[in-house]
């Protein structure tokens, strides 16, 4: 039997796909039939709907693709378009638990449909440079998806969720809390690799910056809570004038998930309910909560450029890096990602190994970090896919670091999520910094 080069060179694209579609399926196998149609907040997505999305978003690629494309049904892509114009009338978000149709079968159907259909695609099809990185762009919004699907797994299901696979949290003691010293200059902002990363990676840019500090770690719960014990949610003066009426319309007194029992705070997550960990990274805090800590601390957050700096920079070797650590792809033993399976935030100093050059800690996993920058595109940016990320370019904040929920295949140092500076259900952190 002789074999087909060009289904050869297709085989590393056939793999991650279905590598990527499996993990999607492991997220939701211990959910009972009625957890998959519950939307317990305007933010949230049923897991119903995920499944579905994460499938039809590879209909809206293929067409982009095949211009005789024809989608499997109407009813679906009403219901399962995020806001994508281009495609119809998106659904309301806030009422995506409403639906009873299509049903959970129905959608289960239709990701296994869709399997068949993208793989036979991929086969059949001689794609360019350009359809490759269309398809694998599908890749990582699906796992941009499973992230969401874990945010909202937790706020749906907490500890009655069951994953599949767990591992116990690691412990560190006496880790020393501490600032480093950056030297500024011009430096150049951006992804400068060779492997798959997002058009708002792009272009790499110089940016100035001026000497600065910032912390080894992320701010943890025992320093968060000190802001808490000390009225930093009573006291207007730490807080954006925005963020200020945050505070009293929802009447937040510490971070999400956090309340008190018999006098003392508690958190209920993945982990069940229990005592704050003092030295895991505070977790489920706004940009508002974050940027109200720093001036009480007398400190700022870092722009993205700071961020990325203390994160990439090799000052011996005059380059930058893929991961703080260098070029090489995240393992267990560097960061907490989503195959590290604990479910939610290690202890800071639990991994040395993944440590930047420039000596800050924890900058892949754990808490997704808020950053000063505002998300638009770079200088000269040019759009991969109209809607899917220029749309969004105002009134939202940078994040850097990805999270306990990050699958470890889509995090760089230069990836760059954003949020609107309220929202907290996601695994959100944050470091200070520090003028010199």
């Amino acid at each position: 039997m002789t074999s087909n080069p060009e289904l050869e060179q297709k085989k590393p694209l056939i793999e991650q796909f279905r590598e990527t579609r499996d993990r999607t399926l492991e997220l939701v196998k211990t959910l009972e039939k009625d957890d998959f149609v519950i939307q317990t907040a305007f933010f949230m997505s049923p897991p119903k709907w995920h499944i579905g999305h994460v499938s039809w978003i590879y209909e809206a690629i293929i067409s982009k693709l095949d211009k005789n494309y024809e989608f499997y049904s109407k009813e679906f892509s009403d219901y399962l378009n995020s806001y994508y114009q281009q495609f119809g009338t998106p659904q309301d978000k806030g009422l995506r638990g409403i639906s009873s149709r299509p049903t959970v079968d129905q959608i289960f159907q239709y990701f296994n449909t869709i399997n068949q259909r993208v793989e036979k695609f991929i086969e059949s099809k001689s794609l360019n440079e350009n359809e490759i990185k269309l398809i694998t762009m599908g890749f990582h919004h699906e796992c941009q998806h499973q992230e969401l699907l874990v945010y909202d797994l937790q706020h749906l299901l907490a500890e009655q969720y069951r994953p599949t696979t767990k591992k116990e949290i690691l412990k560190q003691d006496n880790v020393e809390k501490k600032s480093v010293h950056i030297k500024g200059g011009v430096y150049t902002l951006g992804y400068n690799g060779e492997n798959y990363c997002y058009d708002i990676e792009l272009p790499e840019h110089k940016v100035y910056l001026n000497d600065y500090k910032i912390d080894t770690f992320p701010i943890t719960n025992q320093q968060f809570m000190e802001f808490v014990k000390d009225g930093g949610y009573e006291n207007y003066k730490y807080w954006l004038s925005d963020g200020w009426e945050k505070v009293k319309a929802n009447k937040w007194n510490a971070p999400m998930y956090w309340e008190k029992i018999e006098g003392e705070w508690n958190v209920r997550d993945f982990l069940g309910i229990n005592k704050i960990n003092p030295n895991q990274p505070v977790c489920h805090v706004s940009y508002y909560e974050a940027d109200a800590y720093c001036k009480w601390a007398g400190k700022r957050l870092p722009t993205e450029a700071e961020w990325e700096k203390a994160a990439c920079w090799n000052e011996e070797k005059q380059e930058k890096t893929t991961y703080p650590w260098g070029n090489e792809l995240p393992t267990d033993d560097k960061c907490n990602l989503l195959e590290s399976y604990f479910w939610g935030c290690s202890e800071i100093g639990s991994f040395p190994n993944g440590v930047s050059y420039l000596g800050c800690q924890q900058m892949i996993g754990d808490v997704w970090e808020w950053t000063s920058s505002e998300f638009t595109g770079y200088p000269g940016f040019k759009t991969g896919f109209d809607e899917y990320n220029d749309k969004w370019f105002t009134n939202q904040k940078v994040l850097r670091g990805g999270s306990f929920g990050t699958p470890k295949i889509s995090i760089r140092a230069s990836y760059r999520n954003f949020f609107r500076l309220d929202e907290r259900w996601l695994f959100s952190g944050f470091r200070c910094a520090d003028d010199i």
